[in-house]
């Protein structure tokens, strides 16, 4: 469950900007979540708060967003929707797509105090 050390390195990024920043306490968190990354949203919300307990984000509410997949075909250079990592092109059919969306997990919003 690859899941813990992702929120384990989100908790080490809020502890960061919260020295940064100076602020002492997370309320909220989004995070955008590629839909081919390979993260499991109910494992993250499961683990949540296990990893931020006795952190600055301990009651921290977490909402998820998920970004969909997005692809260029090689053969057609058409841009591709992607559900999958290994999907192939909508338009062509080719299976050789240039991912450009979906693997990413970002932080997109803080609220703090």
């Amino acid at each position: 469950m690859h899941e813990l050390s992702l929120l384990d390195n989100v908790r080490t990024i809020l502890e960061e900007h919260a020295r940064s920043q100076q602020f002492e306490i997370v309320d909220k968190i989004t995070l955008e979540i590629g839909a081919l990354s390979c993260i499991e949203s109910e494992a993250l919300r499961f683990a949540f708060d296990t990893v931020m307990n006795n952190s600055l984000a301990q009651h921290a509410q977490l909402t998820i967003k998920h970004i969909a997949g997005q692809g260029r075909c090689v053969a057609c250079g058409k841009m591709t929707p992607m559900r999958e990592l290994y999907d192939t092109c909508l338009h062509c059919g080719h299976f050789q797509l240039d991912i450009l969306s979906g693997l990413e997990m970002k932080i997109t919003e803080l609220e703090v105090r």
